[in-house]
């Protein structure tokens, strides 16, 4: 069965005392969760030892960027294995505002989802498309070659390390979502893609990601491809993540 998955990517908001106050917090609602969702929270990498800390046994922890190399003279770069020995078990990589606001490149990318996988992080691989590429008929087809590219370094036996998060550019903290059914959609030609690659596309998790709230997740969440979600502005509120947690239904695909 898929990893269903509910991660909260925090981006650059965050302070101690929303630590205190948000983790423990989801982690006590968690701990009562048995639709079997595993909860992530991402958050700056300064708070990444602070949230593990008080994470338990039910919470995951990842973080938002790594670098692609091991170790070395790059300065203010985060290596995957340094993520991992902090208690990670989760990273970004290639979200949208990496590409467009840091030229974050495809090589890029899939140099770092080689490094994540290889060290035993579960890299989760954004994908999506703008809305100039959606309106002109290109959202598959550029949607498709991100995938692609991400991983393209992948080998048999890291699979089980890959997840797929696709959030369309044109909904990240718009308030706009994409219906369920054009989530449902891509999800379902993302799969296809991953098949065509020699991935083992039906055990991989697809994450919907853009403006996901409480009161659309159970929708989503319905759809056979759609895993779970990649949560922005609503992962910073207790009640609302949590609610995105507990909408996630007790089973959805095998």
């Amino acid at each position: 069965m898929r990893r269903k998955i509910v991660a909260g990517n925090w981006k650059m908001n965050g302070s101690k005392d929303l630590v205190q106050q948000l983790v423990g917090s989801v982690r006590s609602e968690a701990e009562s969760l048995d639709n079997g969702v595993e909860v992530v929270i991402i958050p700056p990498a300064i708070y990444v030892s602070d949230v593990v800390a008080r994470s338990g046994n039910r919470l995951m922890v990842g973080v938002q960027n790594v670098g692609q190399w091991s170790s070395g003279a790059y300065t203010g770069e985060i290596a995957a294995g340094m993520a991992k020995d902090q208690g990670c078990s989760y990273a970004l990589v290639g979200h949208s505002e990496r590409r467009q606001l840091f030229g974050e490149t495809d090589d890029e990318v899939a140099a770092k989802v080689e490094s994540l996988v290889a060290s035993g992080l579960t890299a989760v691989v954004c994908v999506g498309e703008t809305l100039e590429q959606r309106e002109a008929g290109r959202a598959e087809a550029v949607v498709a070659s991100q995938v692609k590219a991400a991983l393209d370094n992948v080998v048999a036996g890291q699979w089980d390390r890959i997840v797929v998060a696709y959030e369309p550019v044109w909904a990240i903290g718009t308030g706009k979502t994409a219906t369920a059914e054009d989530a449902q959609a891509m999800h379902a030609s993302i799969r296809q893609v991953l098949a065509e690659i020699g991935a083992p596309a039906e055990s991989i998790s697809l994450l919907y990601g853009g403006s996901v709230k409480a009161d659309n997740a159970a929708a989503l969440f319905a759809e056979p491809d759609i895993d779970g979600g990649l949560i922005g502005g609503a992962s910073l509120k207790a009640d609302d993540f949590v609610s995105i947690c507990q909408a996630m239904p007790a089973s959805t695909n095998s």
